[in-house]
């Protein structure tokens, strides 16, 4: 289908994992795999993580926890972490 307005863009990317533990994976975090503004997962003990790549910006990249109704920031990923995805855990 063609629609004049322009094309659609993809925004989010929300999956589940039929297992759990599961955490976001190093790669789910690489700055290459980065093509949503927001990443969302969960597995099957209802464990929501998010996930704020802020990519090509040189901000950090951040990584959510859901606990009771509110979203708790657990870790960052500072901009010259991102090529790899690792995550400096910010505590409780």
């Amino acid at each position: 289908m063609r629609d004049e307005r322009g094309r659609t863009i993809g925004l989010a990317d929300y999956h589940s994992h039929p297992w759990t533990p599961s955490p976001l994976t190093p790669e789910d975090m690489w700055e290459k795999n980065q093509r949503w503004l927001i990443r969302i997962q969960f597995d099957s003990d209802c464990h929501v993580m998010k996930l704020i790549p802020h990519a090509n910006e040189a901000r950090p990249g951040e990584v959510y926890l859901r606990k009771g109704k509110a979203w708790a920031l657990i870790g960052i990923i500072k901009p010259e972490h991102k090529p790899l995805g690792i995550v400096t855990d910010v505590g409780e």
